[in-house]
């Protein structure tokens, strides 16, 4: 049956029960007038536009992409796909494709060859080398490489230049799900597994619009809600997306106030004792000093900080603190609000204390925002070091530096790896001069815009980007580096809960562009690198010898890939790590029966001060859990720093919608896409649109104390006082190229230079703004889609379709999808 694939985004239920298999249904578009029988060969990969890891087929036509299909047998998405699944594959036939080299001459990017550009770069690095030392470099990297690709540029950037400035655009995203899991069980990787939706009673969703950022596994959900024995779904979020229309309870707290409202649920939980004793006294430390800070917190006062109906509080927590089978995910509301790490380790605590963990429908999904963002933290992009080795642990040290063959001093490990936003403080001050960016685009995702230009455009720093389009960040460069993309090379890469898949090299890359890997390869080569005995620091040679070369890093430690190759990983279903001769089929959940990776000895970090970010030591640890057991931590409320005015009088937050990836250079390219969401829009709820006497449609000016945007007018059901910007929407397609020229619409004009003091992650969700009327619109609604949380609560604007170039063809078939249940 065929379907529109913009209007119905989730497609047709399936329905089934605890406990049963997800049935499987094969979604699949092709290019206009290609049918099945026309393609040549399908190739096999995954999904790069989203963290789900939607296994697919490439179909490919005379050496051109030419449509994809869902992979049935997969244990993922059992052959379902998603909007940019289905349609974002048209980006890698766009005519804006980069196919040559650019350097900057006389003020202008102009074509060059590969020998010129790589030998700007390499000049430029041993000059700065030799001026300036190591810490002159820095590297910024992305969520959207290959695994073998970030192994390689972790090793060239930690034992090559020995630089501790790497961090990937993930500090945006993931580190906050990183920092969280680390603080709960010493070590990062995700408890839980996507078949909990299988077995589930209550499926608890933190700041996670599940339905838009990973709308195959909301899929699974409603799957669930259309079966027998439904779970109960409880949602906490500012908007009325989707996963709030379907929850039992739906909490809209007031932006920054999601420490209060965790411990107000901690605190009924404990005070109706819906406490695992036996549980906590044999897995877990730091429980008594939770209970009695917690004494201070009710359901009331929570209620009342968060702006939220007690008995809606209250019933959250008895379906939180009483299911058998509950199933936590946690996405950006949490990372990137106020007390993002506070947060979210909250969500881990309530599984510790009621010992939900590590049995079927018990898990936590501490959710990634980009398709290769595990990858960017198991291989040591994001600046950790490689298979989550501790870098305030010397032996740990002396481990990888083992694997390199370099010697431990080698290795940057005297000070913490130093995130994105602090790097941008070093360009800012002139010590950080050589910027190396991939695959990502700060000038219009990274907070406080007009700063972020001002840094990225000094004369006195040297940038380089490697990317597929001219982005507004690669149009101030210095060296262009045109980069092949998915379906165009060959690798492999891990989704949220675990599983890897491969990914292989389906049509040529458009011109001269050239793997992300080829790239660091040939830098690596012409740098000279060396390892101790004067060998090559980087072996490898191909995405294959790299993975072989990442997996004996990764042997004994916690992401063991020793039991997966590229022979495994082809033809069937993606396995979820570890995979090792101990566990050779994949390991389903993490921490079955309370064991833990949070040894003192072996743990990837001992953690620090909720509040401050401050430390733990490597002695204070020991003390706190010398047996390895899980640790549950209370965090005291701190509200934002920047709270509402007379001047300023609402809240600004930003997010996503279900139909754009990033800064839409992808995604924009895909007509359908681009059709569903063509524009910025501003919500408002219904009280405010009322309130300042603004209608559907009108043009605001949305104004924080950095800028001014502006934007047509969707009334939503988002709360009172609060209004909502997608941050997609930048500068390339627009005559200005990379910054506003009048009329600003860049989300990230407004938002606040800000981090988590845990994780490092750029504050998005707590600015303050004012509106104001430009323009009374002509009776036509926003281009906002209405079939996602920016729906309309008034009438009149129309139903969001794609048409018949949208449609999609669904194959509900009985048999059963491969992998591990």
């Amino acid at each position: 049956m065929s379907r529109d694939a913009i209007a119905a985004p989730w497609g047709t239920r399936t329905p089934y029960g605890r406990g049963e298999v997800w049935p499987v249904r094969v979604d699949m578009h092709l290019a206009d007038g290609v049918t099945e029988a026309d393609v040549d060969r399908w190739v096999q990969s995954a999904s790069i536009l989203h963290s789900n890891g939607d296994a697919l087929d490439i179909a490919v036509k005379d050496g051109r992409v030419v449509g994809v299909r869902g992979r049935g047998e997969d244990r993922v998405n059992h052959g379902r796909l998603g909007p940019k699944d289905l349609f974002g594959w048209q980006a890698n036939r766009s005519p804006d494709r980069l196919t040559r080299p650019l350097v900057r001459r006389g003020g202008r990017l102009v074509e060059t060859d590969w020998d010129e550009a790589m030998d700007l770069v390499v000049r430029r690095s041993q000059d700065l080398l030799a001026e300036q030392g190591p810490s002159a470099l820095g590297f910024y990297t992305t969520g959207q490489l290959f695994l073998e690709e970030y192994y390689t540029l972790g090793v060239v950037a930690h034992a090559g230049v020995g630089t501790p400035h790497v961090d990937g655009n993930t500090r945006l995203c993931t580190a906050t799900a990183a920092a969280a899991l680390k603080q709960s069980f010493g070590c990062d990787g995700q408890p839980g597994s996507y078949t909990d939706v299988d077995h589930a009673d209550v499926i608890a969703l933190y700041g996670h619009n599940m339905a838009e950022t990973q709308s195959v596994l909301w899929t699974r959900i409603l799957d669930r809600l259309a079966g027998p024995n439904p779970p109960a779904v409880v949602c906490v979020d500012p908007r009325l997306t989707p996963v709030a229309r379907e929850a039992a309870v739906h909490l809209a707290p007031r932006p920054g106030t999601n420490v209060a409202l965790m411990n107000g649920l901690l605190a009924e939980v404990i005070a109706h004792d819906w406490v695992d004793h036996d549980y906590v006294e044999r897995h877990v430390v730091g429980f008594d000093e939770l209970k009695e800070q917690l004494a201070t917190w009710s359901a009331d006062r929570a209620a009342d900080v968060c702006d939220v109906p007690v008995e809606d509080l209250r019933e959250a927590a008895r379906l939180v603190g009483t299911a058998d089978r509950l199933l936590s995910t946690v996405l950006q509301g949490f990372y990137q609000s106020n007390q993002a790490t506070a947060a979210a380790v909250q969500v881990n605590n309530i599984h510790l204390v009621r010992g939900r963990l590590g049995t079927p429908g018990n898990g936590i999904l501490q959710m990634n925002g980009q398709p290769t963002a595990q990858n960017t933290r198991e291989a040591g992009a994001d600046g950790d070091l490689a298979a989550f080795r501790n870098w305030t642990n010397e032996s740990h040290v002396a481990d990888l530096a083992r694997v390199w063959n370099v010697d431990p001093m080698t290795i940057p490990h005297y000070t913490p790896p130093t995130h994105v936003m602090q790097q941008l403080r070093y360009a800012e001050e002139g010590s950080i001069r050589f910027l190396w960016v991939q695959a990502t685009n700060p000038l219009v995702s990274l907070p406080e815009l007009h700063r972020v230009r001002s840094v990225l455009s000094q004369e006195r720093l040297f940038l380089v980007v490697q990317d597929i389009f001219l982005t507004e960040t690669a149009q101030i460069a210095d060296v262009v580096l045109p980069a092949a993309t998915w379906g165009e090379k060959e690798g492999t890469f891990t989704n949220v809960d675990r599983t890897v898949h491969y990914s292989g090299k389906a049509v040529e890359p458009p011109g001269e562009a050239r793997p992300d890997l080829d790239i660091f390869l040939d830098y690596a080569r012409r740098m000279g690198f060396q390892d101790k005995d004067g060998g090559p620091l980087v072996h490898w040679h191909d995405p294959e010898s790299a993975f072989e070369a990442w997996k004996e890093c990764t042997r004994g430690r916690p992401c063991d890939y020793t039991g997966l190759t590229y022979d495994r990983l082809q033809g069937g279903s993606g396995v979820q790590w570890p995979c090792n001769d101990r566990s050779p089929d994949g390991t389903e959940r993490l921490y079955v029966d309370g064991a833990f990776w949070s040894a003192p000895d072996y743990c990837e970090s001992y953690g620090r001060d909720l509040v401050t970010g401050a430390p733990v030591s490597q002695t204070e640890y020991k003390a706190l859990n010398p047996h390895g057991k899980a640790v549950v931590k209370y965090a005291r409320y701190v509200p934002p720093h920047e709270l509402p005015s007379e001047e300023y009088p609402l809240q600004l937050t930003t997010g996503r919608t279900l139909y754009h990836f990033h800064t839409r250079t992808k995604t924009a390219r895909a007509p359908q896409l681009q059709a569903a969401a063509p524009e910025v829009w501003v919500e408002m709820s219904a009280h405010d649109a009322d309130a300042y006497g603004v209608a559907e449609g009108d043009l605001l000016e949305v104004a924080s104390p950095r800028a001014a945007v502006q934007a047509r007018l969707r009334v939503s059901g988002i709360r009172r006082g609060v209004v909502f910007l997608p941050f997609h929407y930048g500068y390339w397609d627009t005559p200005s190229g990379h910054e506003p020229d009048g009329g600003a619409r860049a989300a990230n004009e407004l938002t606040v230079t800000e981090w988590d003091p845990c994780s490092k992650q750029p504050i998005f969700k707590t600015a303050v703004a004012r509106v104001r009327l430009l323009e009374r619109g002509d009776g036509t609604p926003s281009a906002a889609p209405s079939t996602t949380a920016s729906r309309s609560v008034r009438t009149g604007p129309p139903a969001t379709a794609g048409g018949p170039a949208a449609a999609v063809e669904e194959d509900v078939r009985a048999r059963v999808a491969g992998g591990a249940r």
